[in-house]
């Protein structure tokens, strides 16, 4: 077999990482231990784990239980399945229990999380003090997420994602309408207009932008109205076709499901992806014609990157191309 895809077609900018499509919020304890098993039992569904499962302190730890509920995430880290992927959103870097909860969490279960989240970052400044503090902990290899809330970091967006150790920006759409002082009105907080609302938008656009310009991966916000799944699904989408988006938040176990699916390539283009990577290994690369149409590596990379997704969703992938994700060489972070 020729050289790997991955090593030949991908660079900085393309992203030299995948995660999975959906990140799964719950800080109640029985939700966290039922969202955990809940990926155990989709990842044997879909032979792979479609969704990370973050554990919350900023929205789940009581006033005053801080260090209580660090205590039990770190529990829970630390007996999930060696398979799982575990994360944890600690509080703001200016919230009394930031040092605490990372002293605690990242000391004890920081070689079994896949990620630290860090809420309410305004500047590179804010990424270098959390970054310090993993390191303090004695997890310099952990990634952080950030959550950017307002204007000023919107603004910042790419300096951010610039920081060799953030691998995601998620966007905090409730606080980023709230801090514009009632300029935004409250629609643009809903599924509709989060997607009309040109300062919304243009948040959106350029905190994916940030993102894909520094080959991190942009994460879309929550869609509050968790029971229309009809309405979720058009936001999906919206994020993942329109918005520029490869991952996207879920606050209720029943929106996993169809973050999954409006994330996940058609298997119409995926059997395209297959034939023409097939194609372009066999000619070591070189330009192809293929379905009518010349093709070279600016177009292999595209369509690499749709078996990618697809095989992150679980998708079944056609048998030519399914030994690009099972021998060491397709391995990826």
């Amino acid at each position: 077999m020729s050289t790997h895809p991955r090593s030949i077609l991908l660079g900085a900018q393309a992203g030299a990482f995948a995660l999975p499509v959906c990140d799964h919020y719950s800080g109640v304890e029985a939700r966290m231990r039922k969202s955990l098993a809940l990926q155990a039992e989709m990842a044997a569904e879909f032979g792979t784990c479609v969704f990370d499962v973050t554990l919350d302190c900023e929205d789940g730890a009581p006033v005053g239980g801080e260090a209580e509920h660090a205590a039990l995430v770190t529990e829970l880290a630390l007996a999930a399945a060696p398979e799982a992927r575990v994360a944890v959103r600690v509080h703001a870097v200016d919230h009394e229990a930031f040092e605490s909860d990372v002293a605690f969490i990242a000391a004890r279960a920081g070689h079994r999380l896949a990620h630290i989240m860090v809420p309410k970052v305004e500047s590179v400044a804010d990424v270098q003090r959390a970054a310090a503090a993993l390191d303090a902990a004695g997890a310099p290899g952990l990634p952080l997420h950030v959550l950017v809330e307002s204007p000023a970091a919107v603004h910042r967006a790419f300096d951010i994602a610039a920081h060799p150790r953030v691998q995601s920006i998620s966007f905090g759409l409730m606080d980023f309408v709230s801090a514009h002082g009632g300029a935004i009105p409250s629609a643009g907080m809903s599924v509709q207009g989060q997607f009309s609302h040109p300062l919304v938008l243009r948040a959106k656009l350029d905190i994916a932008s940030a993102c894909h310009a520094h080959g991190k991966v942009p994460s879309h916000c929550v869609v509050t109205e968790f029971k229309d799944m009809d309405a979720l699904r058009v936001a999906a989408q919206q994020a993942a076709h329109q918005l520029g988006y490869t991952r996207m938040w879920s606050i209720h176990p029943d929106q996993i499901r169809t973050v999954v699916a409006a994330f996940a390539p058609l298997a119409s283009e995926v059997d395209t992806a297959a034939g023409l990577i097939e194609s372009a290994m066999a000619a070591d690369w070189a330009p192809v014609q293929f379905e009518g149409r010349l093709h070279d590596r600016a177009s292999y990379r595209y369509f690499w990157q749709v078996l990618e997704r697809a095989h992150q969703t679980g998708l079944p992938l056609p048998e030519a191309v399914r030994p690009l994700f099972t021998e060491p060489a397709g391995q990826r972070h």
